[in-house]
């Protein structure tokens, strides 16, 4: 028997980030405008336009501005965005989609309950999905590629985009991480057939709530896209196909409207701070960096570092949070080791990457809202550890 939690644990997190000085949590600074949201938020009230009202046109609008991408589809989440995508593709029962371990739950989530298969292939040094290895993993039965850009750093698009032709699989690209980040000039959720992001609020373009929007080359899907999210309803009394409910809401496309022309200061703002952090984290020889790329920008949803040594990851977690330090781990425990994927039948040691850098792996707060003196407090609680221990 499944043993269900009936307390909500996100209360319990929300408190421990409010007690924690340099946290990953920086929303009541994001929106301590607040009143400026809420005086437009009065509006929809006054014309009633809380589902599908004109802030979400506006919004697909400037999101397709913003990536110079034509159709674009709002969704309820960035889940949904994904699991709306394969069922576009007609994605159902007894099929397979390729796709990482690295990742967050609602990847594999969402492409289970789009009825498929998840089928893991291991990842490559810059925690992205190896593209050698892809191949080996299609069967008859593959009819997504699934890569995801985790913490902001585009996957090698290029050696995908040359698998998915030859074998003419589609690919949706899980975005959710990497908005603005390109890859040879080229936006992240514009190179395959689906781009799927989320406005989920700990993202870089965020909301007060969920939600997430789908990018689309053809227009054929983008129809369908359309019928999917609003339970296949054309005008009121119309049902072309059953649906579902996985509308962004008007409030929230008013806070997304809102937070996008502050987008490129945030982006900078992740950047610049990154940056600043791995040049003086170099200097002390114990951890281990992504190789960057001058044709790949990353826009730093995460920051992560590995320790050398795996067995004073846990004991470094612990002493910065001792220290007020939000550290963090996304994720100790991959998808193929998972509970839930207990059913496909992987292994310990199946995807050997994986394993290492979720064994080795920290995040560490590098948002809009920390200073240098807090990046500084970083490096030195860092220091300070190296030198104790």
């Amino acid at each position: 028997m499944i043993k269900t939690m009936n307390k909500n644990f996100l209360i319990e997190q929300y408190k421990n980030d409010k007690k924690t000085n340099i946290s990953h949590n920086y929303l009541s600074n994001q929106f301590s405008d607040y009143r400026t949201i809420l005086r437009k938020i009065e509006k929809v009230i006054k014309f009633n336009d809380f589902t599908l009202g004109s802030e979400v046109d506006l919004f697909e609008k400037n999101i397709g501005k913003l990536l110079q991408q034509k159709y674009v589809v709002s969704v309820g989440s960035g889940t949904d965005a994904i699991m709306l995508s394969l069922k576009c593709l007609g994605i159902k029962e007894g099929d397979e989609v390729i796709t990482t371990p690295y990742t967050f739950y609602a990847t594999i989530g969402a492409i289970v309950t789009s009825g498929a298969k998840p089928v893991f292939v291991d990842i490559d040094e810059d925690y992205n999905i190896n593209p050698k290895l892809i191949e080996k993993a299609i069967t008859k039965k593959t009819k997504a590629i699934l890569p995801v850009h985790w913490s902001g750093r585009i996957c090698e698009m290029d050696k995908i985009l040359k698998i998915s032709k030859k074998y003419k699989i589609p690919i949706v690209e899980d975005a959710c991480h990497a908005i603005q980040a390109t890859y040879k000039n080229k936006f992240a959720g514009t190179f395959g057939d689906f781009g799927c992001f989320s406005l989920h609020p700990l993202k870089n373009l965020n909301v007060w709530g969920d939600g997430g929007y789908v990018v689309l080359k053809n227009k054929k899907y983008y129809k369908k896209m359309l019928l999917l999210r609003n339970h296949g309803l054309v005008g009121r009394n119309r049902n072309l196909i059953f649906g579902y409910n996985s509308r962004l809401d008007t409030i929230q496309a008013v806070v997304a409207n809102h937070l996008i022309k502050k987008l490129k200061k945030i982006t900078s703002s992740r950047i610049k701070n990154s940056m600043y952090l791995e040049k003086n984290l170099k200097k002390f020889n114990k951890f281990i960096f992504k190789k960057r790329k001058k044709n790949i920008k990353e826009v730093f949803h995460l920051y992560e570092i590995r320790v050398k040594n795996t067995n004073i990851r846990n004991k470094l977690v612990d002493y910065l949070r001792s220290k007020n330090i939000d550290a963090k781990i996304h994720y100790p425990v991959p998808m193929h080791l998972q509970p839930a994927s207990k059913q496909y039948g992987y292994k310990k040691g199946d995807f050997p990457v994986t394993e290492k850098i979720c064994n080795s792996t920290i995040s560490l707060p590098v948002h809009e809202f920390i200073n240098k003196k807090k990046i500084n407090y970083i490096i030195n609680s860092i220091k300070n550890y190296i030198h104790e221990s």
